[in-house]
């Protein structure tokens, strides 16, 4: 979201501091298969089982479950393959080539971020560029910043798209950042990140585009949202800068489209932003939640015990912030986790297995409690 991925081969300066009918819930999101070896699991990751690899070169991350567990829907940029920065793919797990086969779902033109299933599984909301420039807005030079940034671009826009990628709904037109939407298993909200004030804030509104919300209004950025498995509350990332030094440097960035996601924790709220409750509180980059099937505990990615930015692991917390657990023992980057909705399975990203590269591959594994 604001393609959140953190490229885990910067410097250390600059990490010092993104309805098809299918089968029963109950079928397996992967072709059956006897198990393998579970050659792609790092010792000590017990919560995982039969890691398989999904995604074999580029970068491809956000990858999110359709209702049914049948297919996932992801962003990938590989220049290589003639796709210069982030579009929007789906993949079917039922196929034995999920990834040969994947479809383009985005126009192919402009950057996008963030895509989801809508309720069906028959339409995707993503956000995109496209009606401002075909081609990939420009990315900012860290160099010069000598800060790991996220760019804001105010031309990011909210649509819906069928499953053959036509266009059948643009939710959002202004002149502001609208993105990182996600929908409730309630079927019945979209949560979503928007600079409509000034700040980034959380934002919900109805499938259809319209009862448009504010949920937070706490200086600071406000992204990367999801829901309870119940729809009743939301977990999210969040920078809360405090002093004058932070907040000068928030603002003054803000002011030039960035953030700086280096010093994030993780919150939950409320759907009307009542009850907001700090979960973590562990310092650097705390960030990519997800609820666990239980709704009592939090999968997210941190690189809080890292001394120079890196490795990104995931973690596993109680909602109370009690609990903490490592889940992931990579030595490189691993985020974006999200349950099956049957709660069977977990995909994320990862660097593992990329033979030195700088890939960034999706992975799917039995979760075990």
């Amino acid at each position: 979201m604001i393609y959140k991925h953190f490229p885990v081969y910067l410097t250390t300066l600059m990490l010092a501091m993104i309805s098809c009918a299918g089968p029963s819930s109950d079928q397996p999101p992967v072709k059956e298969q006897e198990t393998i070896l579970d050659t792609l699991r790092q010792e000590g990751e017990d919560h995982l089982r039969n890691i398989r690899q999904l995604t074999f070169g580029g970068e491809n991350a956000e990858a999110y479950f359709s209702s049914d567990n049948s297919r996932l829907v992801f962003q990938r940029t590989d220049p290589s393959d003639g796709v210069p920065c982030d579009q929007i793919y789906t993949m079917d797990l039922r196929d034995p080539e999920p990834m040969q086969n994947r479809k383009l779902i985005s126009t192919g033109k402009g950057r996008t971020t963030c895509a989801y299933f809508l309720p069906g599984d028959s339409t995707i909301i993503y956000a995109s560029t496209h009606l401002s420039s075909d081609s990939c807005l420009p990315v900012p030079d860290r160099k010069k910043i000598k800060k790991y940034v996220w760019p804001i671009y105010d031309s990011y826009e909210l649509f819906v798209a069928d499953l053959n990628g036509n266009i059948v709904r643009q939710l959002t037109d202004n002149d502001y950042y609208d993105a990182e939407a996600t929908v409730s298993p309630a079927n019945d909200l979209v949560v979503f990140t928007s600079m409509q004030t000034g700040d980034l804030e959380l934002y919900t509104m109805k499938t259809d585009g319209s009862d448009i919300r504010q949920v937070t209004d706490e200086l600071g950025y406000d992204g990367g949202a999801f829901f309870s498995p119940d729809g009743q509350k939301l977990v999210f990332r969040a920078s809360r800068p405090s002093t004058e030094e932070e907040i000068r440097e928030y603002k003054e960035l803000l002011a030039r489209g960035l953030v700086a996601p280096t010093n994030m924790e993780v919150y939950t709220c409320n759907i009307d932003g009542s009850g907001m409750t700090k979960v973590t509180d562990l310092g650097k980059a705390n960030w990519a939640p997800f609820f666990h099937p239980s709704g009592e505990k939090i999968l997210f990615s941190s690189n809080h015990g890292s001394t120079r930015g890196f490795p990104f692991n995931l973690y596993l917390i109680n909602v109370d912030g009690s609990g903490l657990k490592k889940v992931t023992n990579d030595k490189t980057f691993d985020a974006f986790p999200m349950f099956s909705p049957d709660g069977k399975y977990l995909v994320f990203a990862s660097n593992r297995n990329n033979k030195g590269t700088r890939d960034t591959n999706l992975f799917i594994a039995e979760w075990v409690d």
